[in-house]
Protein backbone atom coordinates (compact mmCIF):
# COMPACT_ATOMS: atom_id res chain seq x y z
CA UNK A 1 0.00 0.00 0.00
CA UNK A 2 1.48 3.81 -0.58
CA UNK A 3 3.01 5.04 2.03
CA UNK A 4 2.49 8.83 3.34
CA UNK A 5 4.37 10.55 5.71
CA UNK A 6 2.63 13.05 8.35
CA UNK A 7 3.91 15.31 10.79
CA UNK A 8 1.65 15.70 14.09
CA UNK A 9 1.21 20.31 15.11
CA UNK A 10 -0.56 22.04 17.63
CA UNK A 11 -3.71 23.14 15.03
CA UNK A 12 -6.72 21.85 15.68
CA UNK A 13 -7.60 18.75 13.73
CA UNK A 14 -5.62 19.45 10.77
CA UNK A 15 -2.11 17.20 9.89
CA UNK A 16 0.85 19.64 8.58
CA UNK A 17 4.03 19.20 7.19
CA UNK A 18 5.32 21.96 7.97
CA UNK A 19 5.96 21.45 12.11
CA UNK A 20 6.54 18.69 13.86
CA UNK A 21 5.55 18.51 17.73
CA UNK A 22 7.32 16.54 20.36
CA UNK A 23 5.18 14.31 22.41
CA UNK A 24 6.20 14.34 25.57
CA UNK A 25 4.61 11.71 27.93
CA UNK A 26 7.35 11.69 30.92
CA UNK A 27 8.74 8.44 30.50
CA UNK A 28 10.91 7.17 32.95
CA UNK A 29 11.46 3.70 32.05
CA UNK A 30 14.82 2.64 29.55
CA UNK A 31 13.51 2.30 25.82
CA UNK A 32 14.91 -1.77 24.72
CA UNK A 33 14.47 -0.64 21.05
CA UNK A 34 17.10 1.11 19.55
CA UNK A 35 15.07 1.86 16.14
CA UNK A 36 12.53 4.38 17.87
CA UNK A 37 10.49 6.60 16.22
CA UNK A 38 10.65 9.57 15.14
CA UNK A 39 7.31 11.43 16.02
CA UNK A 40 8.06 14.36 13.14
CA UNK A 41 7.81 11.01 10.83
CA UNK A 42 5.31 8.93 11.49
CA UNK A 43 4.22 6.51 8.37
CA UNK A 44 0.85 5.58 8.04
CA UNK A 45 -1.40 4.02 5.41
CA UNK A 46 -3.35 6.19 3.36
CA UNK A 47 -6.42 4.18 4.86
CA UNK A 48 -5.10 4.80 9.20
CA UNK A 49 -4.76 8.23 7.89
CA UNK A 50 -7.90 8.89 6.20
CA UNK A 51 -9.70 6.86 9.71
CA UNK A 52 -7.88 9.07 11.77
CA UNK A 53 -8.60 12.45 9.71
CA UNK A 54 -12.31 11.50 9.75
CA UNK A 55 -12.27 10.91 13.73
CA UNK A 56 -11.33 14.52 14.44
CA UNK A 57 -13.42 16.14 12.62
CA UNK A 58 -16.36 14.64 14.92
CA UNK A 59 -17.44 17.99 16.37
CA UNK A 60 -20.49 17.39 18.79
CA UNK A 61 -20.56 15.11 21.48
CA UNK A 62 -24.23 15.25 23.85
CA UNK A 63 -23.75 15.82 27.62
CA UNK A 64 -25.34 12.01 28.03
CA UNK A 65 -22.94 10.44 26.33
CA UNK A 66 -20.22 12.57 28.25
CA UNK A 67 -21.36 10.98 31.67
CA UNK A 68 -21.80 7.51 30.51
CA UNK A 69 -25.52 8.00 30.35
CA UNK A 70 -25.95 7.68 26.66
CA UNK A 71 -26.57 5.44 24.07
CA UNK A 72 -23.36 5.48 21.53
CA UNK A 73 -22.73 3.05 18.54
CA UNK A 74 -20.05 1.04 19.73
CA UNK A 75 -18.01 -1.88 17.92
CA UNK A 76 -17.94 -4.36 20.54
CA UNK A 77 -15.56 -7.49 19.98
CA UNK A 78 -12.35 -8.69 21.01
CA UNK A 79 -12.95 -8.51 24.76
CA UNK A 80 -13.75 -4.43 24.03
CA UNK A 81 -16.05 -2.13 23.12
CA UNK A 82 -15.16 1.05 21.11
CA UNK A 83 -16.02 3.98 18.77
CA UNK A 84 -16.18 2.87 15.65
CA UNK A 85 -13.15 4.97 14.28
CA UNK A 86 -11.04 4.60 17.65
CA UNK A 87 -11.78 0.47 17.47
CA UNK A 88 -10.27 0.60 13.80
CA UNK A 89 -7.06 2.40 14.80
CA UNK A 90 -6.78 0.00 17.77
CA UNK A 91 -7.43 -3.47 15.30
CA UNK A 92 -4.63 -1.75 13.19
CA UNK A 93 -2.42 -1.18 16.40
CA UNK A 94 -3.33 -4.50 17.97
CA UNK A 95 -2.17 -6.09 14.52
CA UNK A 96 1.06 -4.84 14.32
CA UNK A 97 1.57 -5.68 17.91
CA UNK A 98 1.01 -9.09 17.25
CA UNK A 99 4.22 -9.02 14.59
CA UNK A 100 6.24 -7.40 17.71
CA UNK A 101 5.88 -10.72 19.49
CA UNK A 102 3.00 -8.83 21.57
CA UNK A 103 -0.87 -10.14 22.31
CA UNK A 104 -2.67 -7.09 23.38
CA UNK A 105 -4.93 -7.84 26.10
CA UNK A 106 -8.29 -5.30 26.86
CA UNK A 107 -9.08 -5.16 30.64
CA UNK A 108 -11.40 -2.26 30.42
CA UNK A 109 -12.76 -0.02 27.90
CA UNK A 110 -16.23 1.54 27.52
CA UNK A 111 -17.96 1.84 30.80
CA UNK A 112 -21.40 2.91 31.15
CA UNK A 113 -22.48 5.50 34.16
CA UNK A 114 -24.01 2.27 36.31
CA UNK A 115 -21.05 0.56 35.86
CA UNK A 116 -19.23 2.68 37.21
CA UNK A 117 -21.10 4.04 39.86
CA UNK A 118 -20.92 0.04 40.75
CA UNK A 119 -17.45 0.46 41.25
CA UNK A 120 -17.83 3.34 43.19
CA UNK A 121 -20.22 1.92 45.96
CA UNK A 122 -18.16 -1.17 46.34
CA UNK A 123 -15.31 0.76 46.96
CA UNK A 124 -16.86 2.90 48.65
CA UNK A 125 -18.85 0.78 51.47
CA UNK A 126 -15.48 -1.37 51.24
CA UNK A 127 -13.56 1.74 53.17
CA UNK A 128 -16.38 3.30 55.15
CA UNK A 129 -15.93 1.48 58.25
CA UNK A 130 -12.42 2.33 59.18
CA UNK A 131 -12.59 6.38 56.99
CA UNK A 132 -14.42 9.26 56.88
CA UNK A 133 -16.67 9.87 53.87
CA UNK A 134 -13.79 12.88 52.52
CA UNK A 135 -11.10 10.34 53.07
CA UNK A 136 -12.92 7.71 51.90
CA UNK A 137 -13.57 9.76 48.65
CA UNK A 138 -9.87 11.04 48.35
CA UNK A 139 -9.10 7.12 48.79
CA UNK A 140 -10.78 5.91 45.83
CA UNK A 141 -9.90 9.04 43.85
CA UNK A 142 -6.90 8.19 43.55
CA UNK A 143 -7.38 4.94 40.47
CA UNK A 144 -10.93 5.29 40.78
CA UNK A 145 -13.28 8.02 38.82
CA UNK A 146 -16.32 9.49 40.03
CA UNK A 147 -19.10 7.94 37.92
CA UNK A 148 -20.47 10.47 35.33
CA UNK A 149 -16.61 12.03 35.43
CA UNK A 150 -14.98 8.67 33.85
CA UNK A 151 -13.25 8.97 30.42
CA UNK A 152 -14.26 5.18 30.11
CA UNK A 153 -17.66 6.45 29.31
CA UNK A 154 -16.54 8.28 25.66
CA UNK A 155 -16.02 4.85 23.89
CA UNK A 156 -12.15 5.84 22.78
CA UNK A 157 -10.31 4.73 26.31
CA UNK A 158 -8.77 1.57 27.45
CA UNK A 159 -6.53 -0.78 29.47
CA UNK A 160 -4.28 -2.84 27.90
CA UNK A 161 -1.52 -5.12 28.53
CA UNK A 162 -0.09 -7.93 26.90
CA UNK A 163 -1.09 -11.88 27.53
CA UNK A 164 1.38 -13.50 25.39
CA UNK A 165 3.00 -14.77 28.60
CA UNK A 166 -0.33 -15.25 30.77
CA UNK A 167 -2.51 -12.82 32.57
CA UNK A 168 -1.22 -11.66 35.99
CA UNK A 169 -3.89 -11.77 38.65
CA UNK A 170 -2.73 -7.97 39.26
CA UNK A 171 -2.97 -7.08 35.68
CA UNK A 172 -3.27 -3.38 36.18
CA UNK A 173 -0.29 -3.07 38.63
CA UNK A 174 2.41 -0.42 37.71
CA UNK A 175 4.87 -2.85 39.17
CA UNK A 176 4.47 -5.29 36.02
CA UNK A 177 5.22 -2.16 33.15
CA UNK A 178 8.17 -0.98 35.24
CA UNK A 179 12.18 -2.30 35.39
CA UNK A 180 12.16 -6.21 35.18
CA UNK A 181 8.37 -6.35 34.85
CA UNK A 182 6.71 -8.87 32.79
CA UNK A 183 5.27 -5.70 30.42
CA UNK A 184 8.28 -4.45 30.22
CA UNK A 185 8.96 -4.97 26.79
CA UNK A 186 5.81 -3.95 26.14
CA UNK A 187 5.31 -1.14 27.56
CA UNK A 188 8.56 -0.04 25.82
CA UNK A 189 6.67 -0.76 22.08
CA UNK A 190 3.75 1.27 23.11
CA UNK A 191 5.90 3.52 23.89
CA UNK A 192 7.94 3.79 20.64
CA UNK A 193 4.57 2.62 18.52
CA UNK A 194 1.01 3.46 19.77
CA UNK A 195 1.19 7.13 19.12
CA UNK A 196 1.24 6.38 15.16
CA UNK A 197 -2.48 4.72 15.66
CA UNK A 198 -3.66 7.72 17.43
CA UNK A 199 -3.34 6.62 20.98
CA UNK A 200 -1.92 8.78 23.81
CA UNK A 201 -0.82 7.49 27.14
CA UNK A 202 -3.56 9.68 29.66
CA UNK A 203 -2.02 9.53 33.56
CA UNK A 204 1.86 9.88 33.13
CA UNK A 205 4.59 9.41 35.23
CA UNK A 206 5.48 12.89 35.75
CA UNK A 207 6.23 13.84 39.20
CA UNK A 208 4.97 16.73 39.13
CA UNK A 209 1.33 15.67 37.91
CA UNK A 210 -1.47 15.79 40.41
CA UNK A 211 -4.50 13.98 40.10
CA UNK A 212 -4.89 10.23 39.58
CA UNK A 213 -1.89 8.06 39.68
CA UNK A 214 0.36 6.94 37.36
CA UNK A 215 -1.52 4.63 35.34
CA UNK A 216 0.63 2.87 32.45
CA UNK A 217 -1.80 0.76 31.20
CA UNK A 218 -4.21 3.51 30.42
CA UNK A 219 -4.57 4.81 26.81
CA UNK A 220 -7.14 7.23 25.16
CA UNK A 221 -7.94 7.89 21.22
CA UNK A 222 -6.70 11.48 21.14
CA UNK A 223 -8.36 12.39 17.42
CA UNK A 224 -11.77 11.61 19.06
CA UNK A 225 -11.29 12.05 23.28
CA UNK A 226 -9.40 15.60 22.46
CA UNK A 227 -12.48 17.10 21.11
CA UNK A 228 -14.29 15.17 24.19
CA UNK A 229 -12.54 16.69 26.89
CA UNK A 230 -13.12 20.28 25.58
CA UNK A 231 -17.05 19.50 25.47
CA UNK A 232 -16.96 17.83 29.25
CA UNK A 233 -15.08 20.91 30.78
CA UNK A 234 -17.98 23.17 29.80
CA UNK A 235 -20.51 20.51 31.47
CA UNK A 236 -21.95 22.33 35.18
CA UNK A 237 -20.42 19.45 37.06
CA UNK A 238 -21.65 20.58 40.63
CA UNK A 239 -25.25 20.43 39.32
CA UNK A 240 -24.76 16.78 37.63
CA UNK A 241 -22.99 15.47 40.26
CA UNK A 242 -25.59 16.52 43.08
CA UNK A 243 -28.18 15.53 41.26
CA UNK A 244 -27.27 11.70 40.71
CA UNK A 245 -26.89 11.75 44.67
CA UNK A 246 -23.80 9.24 44.48
CA UNK A 247 -22.22 7.62 47.88
CA UNK A 248 -21.03 10.42 49.81
CA UNK A 249 -21.91 12.85 47.15
CA UNK A 250 -22.57 14.89 50.93
CA UNK A 251 -19.00 15.54 50.64
CA UNK A 252 -19.01 17.34 47.21
CA UNK A 253 -18.42 20.97 47.72
CA UNK A 254 -17.92 23.32 45.19
CA UNK A 255 -14.48 23.88 46.21
CA UNK A 256 -14.41 19.77 46.39
CA UNK A 257 -15.69 19.48 42.63
CA UNK A 258 -13.38 22.08 41.24
CA UNK A 259 -10.02 20.69 42.42
CA UNK A 260 -11.41 17.25 40.97
CA UNK A 261 -11.54 19.21 37.76
CA UNK A 262 -8.51 20.48 37.62
CA UNK A 263 -6.48 17.87 39.02
CA UNK A 264 -8.20 14.27 38.44
CA UNK A 265 -9.92 15.76 34.76
CA UNK A 266 -7.51 18.13 33.65
CA UNK A 267 -4.14 17.16 34.96
CA UNK A 268 -3.43 14.69 32.37
CA UNK A 269 -0.66 14.11 29.52
CA UNK A 270 -0.40 17.68 27.66
CA UNK A 271 -0.75 16.20 24.58
CA UNK A 272 -4.43 14.99 24.62
CA UNK A 273 -5.60 18.72 25.78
Amino acid sequence: MKKIFYTLICFPFIFSCNKSEKKDQEKTQTNLYNNSVDSSEIILDEELADTIKKAETKLTTNQEELIGKGNPTLVRKDNYALLPEAAKAFDKMKAEAKKAGFNIHVISSYRNFDYQNGIWNRKYNSNSKDLTPEKNIQKIIEYSTIPGTSRHHWGTDLDIIHSTTGIPTDPLNEKHFNKGGSMEKFKAWLDENSEKYGFYLVYTNNPSRKGFKYEPWHFTYKPLSQKMLQDYIKLDLNTILKTEKLAGSQSFTPEFINQYKKEQILDINPAIK
